[in-house]
């Protein structure tokens, strides 16, 4: 049996002379958290409301798990696009019975109990929607599209407008639905979000896929290792490296004496500490520096 989710193929959309998505291929299997990730402007929204069938496509495919009817897949994916359109004076559970009425869910009353717990809202399901702080209202929407259980759950910029306890939050909510066993999908322009939630990630930018992985394999996507040095004697420091061309500069940090270099993967940090020793410089610092996603982001984005 196939764990593969999702399959796009070349999918565009056009918009008169403006291409929000073009070509875009990319496969999601089953547990991944999928992180699409771009600045504003790139075709994330426009890519989610394609799969979700909410706007058509120009040209291109896609595929739900392989099989099955639109209709029949519909009930597999939950999806939060934007905030649903809750009543402010009708309380957390009211509102969900609505969600679960229009969904035809049977046993509604156990499906809103479970959905409440698993976003921590409980013991809140009896107050009203309007005195909810904006972290519970996007809580109680992604209960909203928890509900029937389904097999996907598709995200659009879930931390939108959110402070920095709601996004934290949300963060721990998608991780813990994610360990269920969920595969989910999530469109953000927010760095810190795709790193510290998804397993795996792709990157767009006027909506051409510019790269796709792990975001282990991102992050590490580089042909040479970073380290990071530090020695007393900055100025032989760089005087040394620049006179080899087997070592370049990646960045520096002179008010305290430290560079990140580049060398080749092929390179022991315990050959690059000897290999400055025997030049007359004694290092003290030697550490491997791991680049972050914002950093190979931008890099990314620059070269695309």
């Amino acid at each position: 049996m196939s764990n593969r989710v999702l399959e796009v193929k070349n999918l565009s959309k056009n918009y008169k002379n403006i291409k929000a998505v073009s070509e875009l291929s990319l496969i999601v299997q089953k547990e991944m958290i999928y992180g699409i990730l771009g600045p504003n402007g790139s075709g994330k929204t426009t890519t989610l409301g394609m799969l979700l069938g909410v706007i058509n496509a120009n040209s291109g495919s896609f595929s739900w798990f392989e099989n099955g009817t639109k209709d029949e897949n519909r009930k597999r994916i939950g999806a939060l696009l934007e905030t649903p359109n809750f009543y402010p004076y009708l309380s957390a559970e009211q509102n969900l019975e609505i969600t679960a009425k229009i969904k035809r869910i049977e046993n509604a009353h156990t499906e809103i109990e479970r959905v409440l717990e698993m976003v921590d809202l409980y013991d809140r399901k009896s107050s009203k929607f309007n005195t909810f702080s904006l972290g519970m209202k996007q809580r109680l929407a992604i209960a909203s599209a928890l509900i029937g259980s389904p097999e996907v759950l598709v995200l659009d910029e879930p931390t939108n407008g959110l402070d920095p306890q709601g996004i934290a939050e949300i963060r721990d909510l998608i991780i813990e639905i994610g360990n269920k066993g969920k595969t989910i999908i999530i469109a953000s322009h927010i760095l810190d979000e795709i790193e510290k939630v998804c397993t795996h990630c792709a990157i767009l930018k006027n909506g051409k896929l510019l790269r796709t992985g792990t975001i282990n394999e991102i992050i590490g996507n580089q042909e040479n290792t970073l380290l990071k040095i530090r020695a007393t004697d900055y100025k032989e420091l760089e005087k040394i490296i620049e006179n080899d061309s087997e070592i370049s500069i990646y960045n520096k940090d002179a008010e305290h004496n430290s560079l990140i270099i580049s060398v080749s993967k092929n390179k022991t940090p315990e050959e690059v500490n000897r290999y400055f020793f025997d030049k007359g410089v004694v290092l003290s610092e030697l550490i491997i520096y791991n680049e972050s996603l914002e950093n190979q982001f931008l890099n990314i984005i620059k070269e695309g």
